[in-house]
Parts: C-alpha cells; sequence; structure tokens
C-alpha cells in the first residue's frame, strides 16, 4: 500500500515537472540557478575551489551505467548465493528497466542540454530527465530497501535508505553544479527514478503475499 501511494504521488510530482519544462515555464527558473553556480567572473568556471569540481565529478560518476552495472551485478551475485532469487531478479529488472524507461522518455522530450555555460563533462544524450539521476535513484534505492528488509533493526533499516537517497541527491546536485542538467531535469530524473523503484518493490511484495498465500492453502 505505501508503495503503490509512493509511486502515485511520484508519477503526480513527474507530470508536474513535465509539464512545466514543455511549456517552458521552467526555464527561467532553470538558467537562474545555473548561472548562481558559475564564477561572474569566468562563466565557464564553477564556483568554489578546484577540489570542488573534481570531487563533484567522482559524485557524478556514481550515477553512470557503467558504475551501476558494476554495483548492480555484484549485488545480484550476492543475492543469488544467498538464494534470493526473487530480489535478485528485482533488482535486475528495475535497474535495466530504468535504462529502457530513461531512454525513452528523453527521446519523447527531446529538450536540449544547457548551452548558456561550459560543460564541465562530456555528454552524449538529451536533457530530461536526467539519467544519472533517475538511475541513482532506481539502483541505490532498491538495493537500500532490499537491505533495510533483511534487518530487523528497524534504524539499520532507515540508515540504509537515507544513505542511499543523501547519495542520490548528492549525484543529481553534481549534474546540476557541472552545468550539464538543468534543474529540473534532476527533479524529473528523481520522481521518475523513484517512482520505478516503487512500482518494481510494488510488484515484488505482490508477488511475494501470493506465494505466501499458496503455501499456507497447502496441506
Amino acid at each position: 500500500m505505501v508503495s503503490i501511494s509512493a509511486l502515485a504521488c511520484l508519477l503526480f510530482a513527474f507530470g508536474i515537472v513535465a509539464q512545466n519544462v514543455i511549456s517552458g515555464r521552467s526555464f527561467a527558473l532553470d538558467q537562474r540557478i545555473i548561472l548562481a553556480l558559475r564564477d561572474p567572473a569566468n562563466p565557464s568556471a564553477p564556483i568554489g575551489p578546484p577540489w570542488l569540481q573534481e570531487a563533484a565529478r567522482d559524485l557524478t560518476s556514481l550515477g553512470s551505467i557503467i558504475v551501476l552495472a558494476i554495483i548492480t551485478l555484484g549485488f545480484s551475485g550476492y543475492l543469488v548465493l544467498a538464494r534470493k532469487y526473487a530480489a535478485a531478479w528485482l533488482t535486475i529488472v528495475a535497474v535495466c528497466g530504468g535504462i529502457a524507461l530513461n531512454d525513452l522518455l528523453k527521446a519523447a522530450f527531446t529538450r536540449p542540454r544547457p548551452d548558456l555555460i561550459y560543460q564541465a563533462v562530456r555528454v552524449f544524450t538529451s536533457s530530461f530527465p536526467s539519467g544519472h539521476a533517475e538511475l541513482s535513484a532506481t539502483a541505490y534505492l532498491t538495493i537500500a530497501a532490499l537491505l533495510a528488509q533483511s534487518q530487523s533493526s528497524f534504524k539499520i533499516g532507515c540508515y540504509f535508505i537515507a544513505l542511499a537517497a543523501i547519495l542520490t541527491i548528492l549525484i543529481g546536485v553534481s549534474r546540476i553544479y557541472l552545468g550539464v542538467h538543468y534543474p529540473t531535469d534532476v527533479l524529473g530524473g528523481w520522481c521518475i527514478g523513484a517512482a520505478w523503484a516503487s512500482g518494481c518493490w510494488a510488484f515484488l511484495t505482490l508477488l511475494q503475499r501470493r506465494n505466501h498465500s499458496r503455501q499456507s492453502l497447502q496441506v
């Protein structure tokens, strides 16, 4: 029930963000936020010391497809060895489905990347929604939810969820700071990524309940 409610709220939020992007109402605010993170004397450089830009590059790589694929395969391998096959499939389907979903949405919206400033990293796809924001939300929140479920301690479960949320936020903010995404790209990516993770989790919960019901009917 909680996953379905979260899914509905996140999809509604994504719809609002997407509507503002399509209509162009978000562009002025997007532009102001991006320029606020640049050096006024040299718009090609982000504000802050050089190490901050390097740290942002390191953070943003944690949301790349390559890094997430390695983490997903490693975590899925652990689940298979632990004979948690449903959870392993959930992790793989969530991440692979998230990649496909992001590609479809980017092709549908075809929003150009920010061209107001020099981009600190190379990009090859359209802007909305942010793939790094969406995939990090999907992968890290899914893994955190599975880890939390395996814990008897509520505090430890909350720690895993909070850690995944903070990491997802930092990755999204790094995309804005590096000038490769508008803030609404990242916000939309967070919404749809978390929504996809919630939907996958709700589906797994439904399968587990059905399986438990069938086992309880057996003599």
